[in-house]
């Protein structure tokens, strides 16, 4: 229970859009639970407060925050109310996301430069505030929350979704061997199926009823089931932790083996 003992989480996406546990909001909540100190940020103030009661709750420290990811201004901000309130940041958490539907032909110019900036600037942005202190400090760890998406097709027609979660693989991959000799690593975190409030919202239309989309989902996996928002948690406190302090520069699935199938399409 103390594997983030003495160290400061920084969480971007730490709310949750609806009822359940999100990947962020469960993240920020295992922080938490493993000693962290865990400022909870999101664009929607009341979903990171909202996690910080829970935090709170079983006696966890942290703050909760607002911020747009897409702002460098808003992004500064937060770094300045983290440093001033810990005086320190041992572990950046990049789990803001979004997708937007349409493949190459259909999709929009705006659409591809709003999930470009939300899915990858954001993680550029808030890196570019925080690697510094890090490198003062003499050590963090970054995770980033990809997808599957990112390397393979998942039977969906969100072209933009798919560039930016590949591109921010090899984001994180250029970040580690950039500063692992500064004892700052960095690691990407892949989830198949999930069953979170974010995919229910996002892509229950392409299903009849809920329990539809469940089974369906759910049989895709070699498990049989779908993660939830706690598998992504302990995996990223892991990966944070010093458990895992000679990896750096992975992309983890967590998918319940689902990389390793040869079935083309997760919908």
């Amino acid at each position: 229970m103390d594997r983030m003992k003495d160290k400061v989480v920084l969480v971007f996406g730490a709310g949750s859009v609806g009822p359940g546990w999100g990947n962020g909001k469960a993240a920020a909540v295992a922080y938490a639970r493993e000693g962290g100190k865990v400022v909870c940020v999101d664009v929607n103030h009341e979903a990171a407060r909202n996690t910080l009661e829970v935090i709170e709750s079983e006696s966890g420290e942290g703050l909760a925050l607002v911020a747009d990811v897409t702002k460098s201004q808003e992004i500064a901000s937060v770094i300045e109310a983290t440093m001033q309130r810990f005086g320190r940041i041992d572990v950046l958490h990049n789990n803001v996301g979004i997708n937007a539907p349409g493949g190459a032909a259909e999709a929009t110019e705006e659409s591809w430069r709003r999930v470009m900036d939300v899915n990858l600037t954001s993680a550029f942005l808030t890196c570019k505030a925080v690697l510094p202190i890090m490198e003062r400090q003499g050590g963090g760890a970054i995770i980033n929350i990809s997808s599957l998406a990112a390397i393979r097709w998942t039977g969906y027609p969100y072209v933009s979704y798919y560039a930016s979660k590949a591109a921010l693989n090899h984001f994180t991959r250029a970040i580690a061997v950039e500063y692992a000799a500064k004892g700052i690593r960095a690691n990407a975190i892949l989830p198949g199926v999930m069953d979170t409030p974010h995919i229910q919202k996002q892509i229950s239309g392409y299903y009849g009823t809920a329990d539809e989309m469940k089974a369906k989902r759910d049989a895709l996996s070699p498990m049989k089931r779908q993660g939830d928002g706690w598998d992504i948690a302990w995996a990223s406190v892991f990966l944070a932790s010093d458990e895992a302090k000679y990896i750096t520069g992975i992309e983890l699935p967590v998918d319940g083996g689902l990389h390793v199938t040869v079935s083309g399409s997760l919908g």
